[in-house]
């Protein structure tokens, strides 16, 4: 059996090959596409693949192939059958003649080909002619599809001025058209837009330099790149894709000014640090490629800065020291800026930095007086009289109308008092004289005024030096009090005095001691010079008696070294003790005062002890006081805790207690006599043992009890006791009669209170209580 196909655009051929055992496929992919080579053999078959051109059907079905048996006698015996993928549906046999129709059109691009098994079958016996075999229908392509630029839009970056040939960016088409079979996929690129400046390479679609471009021209370019398919032949598809470049910059261009020469002013009278004006120097580069410093150029740097404005790229001249309009009226500057990031690619085309010249002319203004020193030192002696020259100060207006000027002193009253200024020609002169012991320096200020603008005031400072004069004695430093023993030998040191001098001294000072004159002929002590500002008090006989004399005046005459020396006598105070090896100055002092009072030692200890015995006895009494403040809280408790009863034996309850009104013995109000307590000592035992014989309304027993009353009220050695209560026997009850509720037959009504109003204002809350409730319960 073989197979033949008839299509207009190709020759298909079927090339049968026998089969020993069974069916037997091979591969379509190794044969050649282009044609097929039938060869006959006795049994079996074999097929080469069938190809169908994609989208080529126009009608109901197109044929393709024939399949044919050579044992078919075309007598309609044989049944040719088709199955496999798209059998029945897409491709349709005739079973009688074997020929191959398909009825749609394919899409390579969904499914490029086909697996199909063919059969021949008697009709009669329903039995295979031929073994089943399988074959292969592909779809040959056809440019049916546009290329397309996937990844767009394209967005680029490259540094202006870059070199011709500098690759930019590729950019990519893609084709869904078979790319192994013809050209239907193989793209071809192009440039649309963007000559002379760009091109692309055709197979890659890589876009290059074409030309250096510079960006301060131009900084952005929009390309447009054209991809063909069909290698760019007539009837080829086509896409564009727009490719939009940026020109990054370069430090390719240097700082220019705008102008060559600048015209400024300013004011004499402005402040250091004043802005006089500003220059600008335009850069075409931008970001830090356009960053650029200022500076001056030659002298006049030491009068006028320039700084940069970071943000502005602005320079600003500012005044970095004051100007006078008379000295200099006019200045000439020359400023330059450079380019703080420089490219050294481009160094050959010229330096990156330019100047400029800027004239600056200073403005006269109406300017304060001006001293002709900054401060002034001034020198005058302590003690110089009233209206002595200390010294000129002098100001002028520095401007052309040179206006007179006035001078006063501003400080506190204090300096007023002591110096005065001449208002016209600024002379000081003191009002009293000065003492440089109170104070060495004086500072002055003092102001300058014009009299035709009083607004315009000038300060300057003035340091005057009062000079020491020896106008002060030397004196000792301290009191100096000294003692001597009775028994001291006979040149013995008791003492070492120095002295002080409050004037200042262009050398060091020297003191000499000696005693005065009229104390020479004194032969109990010695004054010895040490020459070293110090001297020492010697005695100069042995034996010291405090009963001819216990204090010794010794007039010391102190001179300085000064111009005149000055000298001073001062006393030194001896005492004379009587001491064996250890002296206290204190004790030998008063001891001393107390004997020339009369008073030995024993009385003198006397004395102090009883001094010692009244603070302490002074102390206890304080204490006391104090404590009997802190009971008094005691009296200011309930009423009816001021009774303070004590029981020696059982008793009968409440009826038994015989108390006293303990604070009708404590009001104030109530003055007690005092009477001279009387010798009861003897007369107690016996009223004590007569009571025991008597009851309580006995005469006996009720003077008893005055009487040890009487006794703890006067006694002051006792302890201040509230309540003293003696109980003898066992009474018979009270007048008030019991409180108690216990035992009672009555009620609260049954019972009159009435009574509680006479027992005393300290009663008075308990028998409004009781009252008040008898009145509530009627």
């Amino acid at each position: 059996m073989y197979f033949s196909a008839l299509l207009p655009l190709m020759v298909m051929l079927v090339q049968l090959w026998p089969y020993s055992l069974g069916t037997q496929n091979l591969s379509a992919q190794n044969t050649d596409l282009s044609f097929m080579a039938v060869r006959r053999v006795k049994r079996g078959w074999l097929w080469e693949p069938l190809f169908v051109t994609e989208e080529q059907v126009s009608l109901d079905s197109v044929y393709i192939g024939q399949l044919k048996s050579d044992l078919d006698k075309q007598d309609g015996s044989m049944k040719y059958v088709l199955t496999g993928e798209g059998a029945g549906s897409i491709f349709k046999i005739n079973e009688y003649s074997g020929k191959i129709y398909v009825t749609q059109k394919l899409d390579r691009e969904k499914k490029p080909f086909y697996s199909l098994r063919a059969q021949a079958i008697n009709r009669s016996t329903k039995l295979p002619v031929e073994p089943e075999s399988e074959f292969i229908i592909k779809v040959r392509d056809i440019n049916d599809h546009e290329p397309q630029f996937l990844d767009g839009p394209y967005v680029a970056t490259v540094p202006e001025m870059s070199p011709e040939g500098t690759s930019v960016i590729q950019v990519t088409a893609t084709d869904d058209d078979d790319p192994s079979y013809g050209n239907s996929a193989r793209l071809l690129y192009s440039l649309i837009q963007g000559q002379p400046y760009f091109s692309v390479e055709p197979k890659t679609g890589v876009i290059r330099m074409a030309s250096q471009m510079d960006r301060e021209t131009k900084d952005q370019y929009l390309v447009v790149i054209q991809a063909k398919d069909m290698v760019g032949q007539p009837g080829a598809f086509s896409a564009t894709a727009t490719v939009t470049i940026n020109l990054s910059d370069i430090n390719d261009n240097p700082p220019k000014f705008q102008q060559r020469l600048y015209h400024m002013s300013v004011s004499e009278d402005a402040p250091v640090g004043t802005t006089v004006g500003k220059v600008f120097a335009e850069d075409s580069d931008i970001g830090e490629n356009a960053a650029m410093n200022y500076s001056i150029e030659g002298d006049s740097s030491h009068v006028f800065d320039i700084v940069t404005n970071n943000e502005t790229q602005e320079g600003i001249i500012l005044l970095k020291k004051r100007v006078d309009y008379e000295s200099k009226r006019r200045y000439s500057i020359e400023a330059k800026v450079v380019n703080k990031y420089i490219d050294e690619r481009f160094l050959k085309e010229g330096p990156f930095e330019d100047k400029t010249i800027i004239k600056i002319n200073v403005e006269d203004a109406d300017e304060p007086p001006v001293f002709t020193s900054e401060n002034y030192m001034m020198k005058i002696d302590e003690g110089a009289m009233s209206g002595s020259l200390v010294g000129v100060v002098t100001a002028r207006d520095p401007d052309d109308d040179d206006s007179p000027v006035r001078y006063s002193i501003v400080q506190s009253t204090s300096l007023k008092r002591l110096f005065s200024i001449n208002e016209h020609n600024g002379t000081i002169t003191t009002t009293k004289p000065l003492d440089r012991e109170i104070a060495s320096w004086h500072n002055i200020t003092v102001t300058a005024t014009e009299t035709r603008n009083p607004e315009k005031i000038s300060e300057v400072n003035v340091y005057v030096q009062v000079l020491n004069v020896n106008d002060n004695a030397p004196e000792f430093p301290k009191y100096y009090e000294t003692f001597v023993c009775e028994n001291a030998a006979s040149g013995q040191l008791i003492k070492t005095i120095s002295a002080v001098d409050q004037d200042d001294s262009a050398e060091s000072h020297r003191f000499y001691f000696s005693l005065a004159q009229e104390a020479t002929n004194n032969s109990h002590f010695t004054v010895k010079d040490n020459q070293d500002n110090t001297a020492g008090i010697f005695t100069s006989k042995s034996g010291f008696r405090r009963q001819e004399q216990f204090f010794f005046y010794l007039p010391i005459i102190i001179q300085d070294n000064g111009i005149p020396p000055l000298t001073s006598t001062n006393t030194l105070t001896v005492t004379v003790c009587d001491c064996d090896t250890e002296v206290n100055t204190f004790y030998c002092r008063y001891g001393a005062f107390m004997y020339s009072l009369g008073l030995s030692t024993e009385a003198l200890v006397a004395v102090l002890a009883c001094i010692l015995i009244l603070l302490v006895f002074f102390l206890a009494i304080v204490t006391i006081r104090q404590q009997k403040k802190k009971s008094t809280f005691s009296e200011k408790t309930e009423e009816f805790r001021e009774n303070i009863v004590s029981y020696d034996d059982e008793g009968g309850g409440e009826e038994d207690t015989e108390a006293f009104d303990i604070s009708a013995l404590r009001t104030r109000t109530i003055m007690r006599t005092h009477k001279p307590r009387r010798k009861v000592t003897s007369e107690i035992h016996s009223l004590y043992r007569q009571s025991l014989q008597v009851g309580p309304d006995s005469a006996i027993f009720r003077q008893f009890i005055s009487e040890k009353l009487e006794e703890a009220n006067t006694d002051p050695t006792v302890p201040p006791y509230d309540s003293l209560q003696t109980y003898a026997f066992e009474g018979t009850g009270s007048l008030a009669g019991s409180l108690s509720s216990l035992g009672s037959n009555t009620s609260d009504a049954d019972q009159s209170y009435d009574y509680l109003a006479d027992w005393g204002p300290h009663f008075k809350q308990l028998a409004g209580m009781y009252t008040s409730h008898r009145s509530g319960g009627d």
